[in-house]
């Protein structure tokens, strides 16, 4: 329900409408199903978005895995411009709706059955109201919502897709003590882990200052964590490249994740 959502508004649309799909295995236990059904009831109503279709199918035991689920939505433009990769430009702040990394974990040590000294927290949250306020305020050139990949994937394919190169600041990027910690128990990297609350947005650098404020208020660790660096056109090999900067001033490419991604989520 979340990521649905989340996808409709990092077009700049408020979320209205979603259908429903389920697949079941035969024996799933009908406890399993009504737990599911009541999680989704809720969350449609937090998303303030109305269930209006869809479909079930049963396959045989053995062959579903238990339940999939498939959901579509569809939402109203609250704005009359574009936003996407095209619209990037040279100068622009790229901010971080908040710290990162959770969801990836908690699935995984739910998963796994992991424990950890303290509880790690799924980020899975619908953003729509934080965007939409955002659009409201300041010119927004790019949204892009940190599912799977995680940070450092989503923004490879903005750089890739806009053609322009986005630098970024290690200590700038927020992550919580106990996901940094889990992450390096387990051999991760936080930048690559999945979220499910998240989003990244580039606006203009004048902007910048009032979109931080904005995205505050919905979340105390938003961060602004690089910028859209201007090249000379000798230096056009770096377009569409992400990079970061250490805390001793290296700086480091930081390409898409190499090997599979955990855990595997969607």
């Amino acid at each position: 329900m979340h990521g649905t959502v989340n996808d409709l508004a990092m077009s700049g649309a408020q979320p209205r409408y979603l259908s429903l799909s389920f697949i079941l295995e035969e024996g799933l236990p009908m406890v399993t199903l009504w737990r599911v059904v009541r999680s989704i009831q809720a969350a449609a109503e937090q998303c303030n978005v109305r269930i209006v279709t869809g479909d079930t199918k049963v396959v045989d035991r053995g062959k579903g895995d238990g339940i999939f689920i498939n959901t579509s939505g569809i939402g109203t433009l609250a704005h009359d411009g574009f936003i996407g990769p095209r619209n990037v430009q040279p100068g622009d702040a790229v901010l971080l709706s908040g710290d990162i990394g959770r969801h990836g974990i908690a699935i995984l040590s739910a998963r796994e059955g992991l424990a950890f000294e303290t509880t790690i927290e799924s980020d899975s949250a619908p953003v729509a109201a934080a965007v939409l306020d955002l659009i409201g305020q300041v010119p927004v050139h790019c949204l892009r919502d940190l599912t799977r990949g995680g940070l450092a994937s989503a923004l490879n394919e903005i750089a890739i897709a806009a053609h322009q190169p986005v630098q970024l600041s290690s200590t700038a990027i927020p992550v919580s003590a106990s996901v940094e910690g889990a992450c390096e128990l387990l051999g991760l990297d936080p930048l690559y882990s999945a979220n499910e609350g998240r989003f990244v947005a580039f606006v203009p650098k004048t902007a910048a200052e009032q979109a931080l404020s904005c995205l505050r208020r919905y979340n105390a660790s938003a961060q602004i964590i690089g910028h859209v660096p201007r090249i000379a056109a000798k230096e056009d090999f770096s377009r569409g490249q992400v990079t970061i900067k250490s805390p001793l001033g290296s700086i480091r490419v930081l390409d898409f994740l190499s090997g599979e991604q955990l855990p595997r989520i969607c």
